[in-house]
């Protein structure tokens, strides 16, 4: 329980910290970003009050998927569950827009009907490629988080990801993240997680193609996403089963880091697609993982403070951290005046009691 609740906090937290009021999301430079953060009295420092360290959408669309899940979580109808996450995510879009979204949030929303047949489908959007997907999904992965449920996760995830992100580098990045949050809770080690993602990635596809929508669209767009995860496991030799350390440059700074981030993006902007922002929160994650010293700031410099959608890979980063470590090593200030930290808490309380019940 403890753990859950401490994931939806540091997913805010994270949330907060990279997107600094929209300030630090509009920086393309992570020494910039460090030298305001010098200025502010370090990491340590920073007090994420909400009138200056507001969440984004990120943290309000995630937590609609995460109401949506708890008010319908044990409907045996799946027509009424993604019925009432599109009036969910048509209601929080309208009160997102001063946040500078994903764009494809306001487009997919807008071809919502929730009410209708199938009002929740939207057409395909060959722009709906954004992180958004992948941040909203996150909380799917606390519900059916065990490996008899990886079918109905995967479900779930992909429709949730597609009524806003109809496209494969969209909405494998949704099913991408709900599947290392259910990998936490089922304790498989960090190294083996983007090597068992790539391998359900083909129980996504089947259930893409049962479902007859856009699936000659789709299959042009499928490889890129498994190819720069491919890319990424063999760098970081843990491609293979059996491969247990994960190898890091031995000059990894933070100038290192940004070329190597914009090198894993599709245009230059790190964390911008449904691919690059879990891969990068995923890669603080591992990082932190190998150190002996603290790893909520190991977390916060790689994911954090960098140039690019730093907001969304903070918020994933900031989840996965929670949910495996707690609060280990995170000052006080991080969590305590967090904008919605009532909320916050009360939704990871109902979405532990519903992922440790029979659905």
């Amino acid at each position: 329980m403890e753990n859950v609740k401490s994931a939806m906090l540091l997913s805010a937290a994270g949330d907060a910290m990279g997107y600094k009021n929209g300030t630090w999301k509009l920086k393309q430079s992570g020494k910039e970003i460090m030298k305001e953060l010098d200025e502010l009295g370090g990491l340590g420092a920073l007090v994420l009050y909400p009138d200056t360290w507001p969440v984004s959408d990120e943290t309000l669309m995630h937590m609609a998927t995460a109401k949506v899940l708890i008010s319908h979580g044990k409907s045996k109808n799946k027509d009424d569950l993604y019925n009432a996450m599109a009036t969910e995510f048509k209601a929080t879009v309208e009160k997102i827009a001063n946040l500078r979204p994903d764009p494809a949030y306001a487009e997919g929303c807008a071809s919502l009907h929730p009410g209708n047949v199938f009002g929740w489908h939207i057409p395909f959007n060959k722009y709906g490629t954004g992180f958004g997907a992948a941040t909203k999904s996150l909380c799917v992965g606390l519900v059916h988080w065990k490996p008899e449920h990886e079918n109905k996760l995967i479900a779930i995830a992909t429709e949730c990801g597609r009524m806003t992100h109809n496209h494969p580098l969209g909405f494998t990045g949704s099913v991408c993240t709900a599947l290392f949050t259910s990998y936490i809770l089922q304790n498989k080690p960090v190294t083996c997680w983007g090597r068992d993602m790539l391998k359900s990635l083909e129980k996504m596809k089947a259930y893409c193609k049962k479902t007859i929508r856009h699936n000659e669209q789709y299959k042009v767009h499928w490889p890129y996403f498994e190819t720069k995860w491919e890319m990424y496991l063999k760098d970081r030799i843990i491609f293979k089963d059996g491969d247990e350390t994960a190898r890091f440059p031995s000059n990894y700074d933070l100038d290192a880091r940004e070329k190597v981030y914009r090198f894993w993006s599709s245009e230059g902007q790190p964390g911008r697609r449904g691919h690059d922002a879990p891969m990068i929160a995923y890669d603080a994650i591992l990082a932190a993982n190998q150190i002996k010293g603290n790893k909520w700031q190991e977390v916060c410099y790689r994911a954090m403070i960098h140039g690019g959608e730093n907001d969304a890979t903070g918020f994933i980063a900031g989840f996965w951290y929670g949910l495996m470590n707690g609060m280990e090593g995170v000052p006080i200030g991080h969590h305590e005046k967090l904008q919605h930290k009532d909320e916050l808490v009360l939704l990871a309380e109902k979405l532990y009691e519903l992922g440790h019940q029979e659905i």
